[in-house]
């Protein structure tokens, strides 16, 4: 007989974040106080005037189709945004709306890669950029970028990955789950390499208006001759606590942001005409007192990490993750069970001391463990505590 599942779907892998989170939800539901730090998901509340906007396109009966690239004011919206906030000029048909973040870049893979192109991507990575790659039929040339380098790309790295199939690289700055910020002067030696090779670049900035101390580039305001082959992702998710509403964007040279339009159209049509609605005066409604909230989470969560035996970790420059390398724990063990991966460290912490992360194989970082910090102070400081008592048991 057939295999019921397609060879496609078959050969991915489940997002871990996605079933860390299951775990933890299960546990939470047999009344387990489980502090949660697995899930990139802001703790605020979607801006008033926002969430306002999407309930009075309900009331009003503005629940109907719009464009399958999104409604002519919201893209002007975006463009707008994009001047501005990034010195990025974009027309309305160079924008498209889609159904979150993670649906913008899914759009950008299955418009852009033939069977067998290369996307050059740096590890760590987040957690759908191989699989997406793979499904749109591309080969993701994973690029590990370890602590001395910040968990950033190198120029040289970069140039030794290209080549001739490479249909693209991407570039997440802030970057998930590292929390790296490329600095300006580290993104044009990027695009000096870029520059001299034809192939794409897509820049996911969903992370950009979280960053800490520092500021956040684009590449293609950076370095002008990528511009006709630059692809900008970014969305309302994190940046407007707006995750459950799903809405992201890419802006993208004419042809791309048409081929992306007319998958959109037979995929799943419009985006949210409601979320749309909300996403408008979302961009107006940006609480920079987030930013501040997570800087003293994140200083605090950092230093504490610091001062524990056997972890290292580097203060991330933005998003709300920080990326303890924990590889000097393996081989020690609790109640008869080894540590010798990143995951087994995190189900050990989850079963005994109820402090949910996510292991580092799953962003290609087998050294690491993710946690989030877009949870209450009181979180934080709970789940430091079970962690040190966590290690301290370990022998």
């Amino acid at each position: 007989m057939h295999h019921r599942i397609s060879s496609r779907v078959r050969n991915i892998t489940p997002s871990a974040t996605m079933s860390v989170d299951a775990k933890t939800k299960a546990l939470l539901k047999e009344g387990k106080p489980v502090v949660n730090m697995s899930v990139g998901e802001p703790d605020f509340d979607t801006p008033v005037p926002a969430s306002f906007a999407g309930i009075q396109a309900i009331t009003e009966g503005n629940t109907r189709y719009t464009a399958a690239a999104g409604t002519l004011e919201l893209r002007k919206a975006i463009a707008s945004k994009l001047m501005v906030e990034n010195g990025l000029q974009y027309t309305p048909e160079q924008i498209v709306v889609s159904s979150g973040g993670k649906h913008a870049l899914f759009n950008i893979f299955l418009a852009i890669c033939d069977d067998g192109d290369e996307v050059v991507l740096p590890a760590p990575y987040w957690v759908s950029y191989p699989e997406q790659i793979r499904l749109a039929g591309g080969v993701p040339v994973v690029v590990s970028c370890g602590e001395q380098s910040g968990y950033k790309l190198t120029p040289e790295q970069l140039e030794a990955a290209i080549t001739p199939k490479t249909k693209a690289v991407v570039i997440n700055s802030p970057n998930n789950p590292t929390g790296a910020v490329y600095s300006e002067a580290e993104l044009r030696a990027l695009g000096e390499v870029l520059s001299r090779y034809d192939v794409y670049v897509v820049t996911d900035e969903i992370y950009e208006r979280l960053v800490y101390n520092t500021r956040h580039h684009s590449i293609a305001a950076l370095v002008p001759e990528l511009r006709s082959r630059t692809i900008v992702v970014n969305g309302f998710s994190k940046a407007f606590a707006m995750t459950g509403w799903r809405l992201g964007y890419t802006a993208a040279p004419v042809d791309v942001a048409k081929a992306i339009s007319s998958l959109q159209s037979h995929g799943t049509g419009s985006p949210s005409t409601i979320s749309q609605a909300a996403g408008v005066v979302a961009l107006q409604s940006f609480q920079p007192e987030m930013v501040e909230e997570f800087q003293r989470r994140r200083d605090y969560l950092v230093r504490e990490l610091q001062s524990m035996p056997g972890v290292r970790c580097l203060t991330p420059d933005g998003a709300f993750y920080v990326f303890p390398d924990i590889s000097e724990l393996f081989g020690k063990e609790l109640e008869g069970k080894v540590i010798s991966s990143a995951t087994d460290f995190c189900e050990l912490l989850l079963e005994q001391d109820l402090v949910a992360a996510v292991p580092g194989e799953a962003f290609g970082a087998p050294n690491n463990i993710r946690l989030s910090y877009a949870t209450s102070f009181e979180n934080i400081g709970t789940a430091v505590q079970r962690i040190r008592q966590f290690l301290s048991r370990l022998s």
